[in-house]
């Protein structure tokens, strides 16, 4: 097997995870044998990550094969700035190895730079939510990808930021080197799991905590910890100290949706995760607390994976 090389461009104010992540995958998996060469260039001898640490590298890089990968990591946002941080050097860089038959990727607003060296005109991709409104009036000739883990399209493989970039790493060595591969390097990394890239960037707990209600958080904790039991509004009110009408209208004022609807979305993606690992739908709705795959049948004709997060509060209408 021939070793692919990996190379990180290590921009100004990076974010570390948007770097550690897949760089740690890559050379897991080199040291589990899988034959990865990783190395780092960059304009200047030393950058400064967004979290304040220092990066000495070097401003050479490496000859490029086609079969090898270079990765633009994310730098600071929400806010980009007109110009990304990368120069006319790399953006040539990026091209001529897109254009050699090699691969090139982001991580979170890396799609950017891939997007200023004209990687996606006429293609799809996707970035961290923060900017996919901003990235998407910039490069109006690309298709963005909203709320997903990463896209590929035509060897420009963009990620949502921080941690997707593991996921994507992970992907890469699963198509490179096969799924028991990703598997192991998942292992050692003590990664819960392989997520798919259509996969949502946020997840429904983290989408209605956005608020101060500490009854309704108290009531969150207790359904995300035993979403898969049958919880009874009766139970939850008796656990949190407040009568059921009391519960029903502060946890709805707080999230826009009742207990059970809020319990239900959990349940579905937790499902969806299962069915896209190769779960059967029978499986999975037991596997989520469901008595028959019929509920969630229903539920999944309503919502579906792509739309989860828009049409959320569907279910509490």
């Amino acid at each position: 097997m021939s070793p692919t090389r990996v190379v990180f461009v290590l921009v100004p104010r990076l974010h570390l995870l948007d770097l550690a992540g897949p760089a740690q995958a890559f050379t897991t998996a080199n040291d589990l044998g899988y034959g990865y060469q990783v190395s780092y260039a960059a304009e200047s001898d030393e950058i400064v990550t967004a979290q304040g640490v220092p990066l000495r590298t070097s401003t050479e890089w490496p000859e490029l094969d086609p079969g090898d990968l270079v990765v633009v990591p994310g730098w600071r946002s929400p806010r980009l700035s007109p110009e990304p941080p990368i120069g006319y050097e790399v953006r040539q860089r990026l091209r001529a190895h897109h254009a050699s038959g090699g691969t090139v990727a982001s991580v979170c607003s890396g799609a950017d730079a891939l997007g200023r060296a004209g990687l996606l005109d006429g293609r799809r991709f996707t970035t961290h939510h923060d900017l996919t409104d901003e990235l998407a009036a910039r490069y109006p000739q690309a298709t963005i990808v909203r709320d997903v883990l990463y896209v590929e399209d035509d060897r420009v493989i963009t990620s949502a930021g921080i941690a997707s970039g593991i996921d994507l790493a992970l992907h890469l060595i699963a198509v490179g080197r096969g799924a028991e591969a990703a598997a192991r390097v998942a292992r050692e990394m003590v990664v819960y799991a392989r997520r798919n890239g259509d996969e949502l960037q946020e997840s429904v707990m983290l989408r209605h905590r956005d608020h101060l209600s500490d009854l309704a958080h108290r009531v969150q904790d207790i359904i995300d910890a035993r979403y898969a039991e049958k919880l009874p509004l009766s139970e939850l009110a008796r656990l949190v100290g407040v009568s059921e009408r009391t519960l029903t209208r502060i946890f709805t004022a707080a999230t826009g949706l009742t207990p059970l609807r809020y319990q239900q979305l959990l349940r579905l993606e937790r499902a969806e995760h299962l069915i896209g690992h190769g779960a059967t739908v029978e499986a999975a709705a037991r596997a989520v607390g469901f008595e028959d795959a019929r509920m969630l049948r229903r539920l999944r004709g309503r919502v579906s994976v792509q739309t989860l997060r828009t049409q959320t509060l569907q279910l509490s209408g």
